[in-house]
């Protein structure tokens, strides 16, 4: 039964990173893929060139409320698939990332075609450090599947995600990352505002100290940017959030 769930689970992560390798490829596709000028000629003289045409840019079409097949879920269908899926069980027994009642929520996504239009809905439970998985039949609005694996670590949320800066700004590190964006930037830290992050979800490694919980625990290790200047090396930081502590790779 175990070997069972982890395979369904494996399966539906994959899915998740195929999608996003997927989108990521078509947004870089777009931002250097340079249109030519209609009409242009090649080796055409400069004294030749045409004005450039204007193009109008009308309102963005409002999303419908439903989707049909394989489509992706629209934020409506998404919102009422949530609710279905945060059962009071569930809502009454998991702990998000601040400790509050209710499982963290991280994604949504369709389910494979063949199975029907039903969405799959992945949320972390501090209270018990699993990934629960949600299946909701779109169409009926029922829960038709609940599952939950230890051990699985899927990208993190944005509140996660936010919740591991502050805490490595409360914490005994807190001096050092301060240390390093005065060094990389040459005026002092402000605040949070001063910061772009994202994070890599981590697991220890062998020779790992103070982070050995990692991979069971729901760790991260954050990407810190200034606003508008340099990144600054927090690589060593690692924030167990599942602990609410912060260690030091050594």
């Amino acid at each position: 039964m175990v070997s069972h769930t982890v395979r369904r689970w494996s399966w539906g992560l994959a899915i998740s990173t195929v999608t996003a390798v997927a989108a990521f490829g078509v947004a870089s596709w777009h931002a250097n893929a340079a249109p030519s000028s209609p009409g242009s000629t090649p080796g055409a003289t400069s004294g030749a060139a045409a004005e450039q045409p204007r193009v109008s840019n009308p309102s963005p079409v409002p999303e419908a409320a439903a989707g049909t097949g394989s489509d992706p879920l629209t934020t409506d269908e998404v919102g009422k698939a949530r609710a279905t899926a945060l059962t009071p069980e569930l809502a009454a027994k998991a702990k998000d990332v601040t400790g509050a009642a209710g499982p963290e929520y991280l994604s949504a996504e369709i389910a494979a075609p063949e199975s029907g239009r039903r969405a799959e809905l992945y949320y972390y439970d501090y209270a018990t450090d699993k990934l629960v998985k949600q299946v909701v039949d779109v169409g009926t609005g029922k829960l038709i599947g609940s599952y939950s694996a230890a051990g699985l670590q899927p990208p993190a949320s944005r509140r996660e995600i936010e919740a591991a800066r502050d805490l490595v700004l409360a914490g005994p590190f807190a001096k050092d990352l301060r240390d390093r964006f005065a060094q990389a930037t040459g005026r002092a830290l402000a605040g949070k505002d001063d910061l772009v992050v994202t994070a890599h979800v981590y697991r220890a490694r062998p020779a790992d100290t103070g982070a050995q919980e990692c991979g069971w625990h729901r760790c991260l290790q954050l990407i810190v940017q200034a606003v508008g200047g340099p990144f600054i090396d927090a690589n060593d930081i690692i924030i167990d959030l599942s602990g609410r502590t912060v260690a030091r790779l050594k």
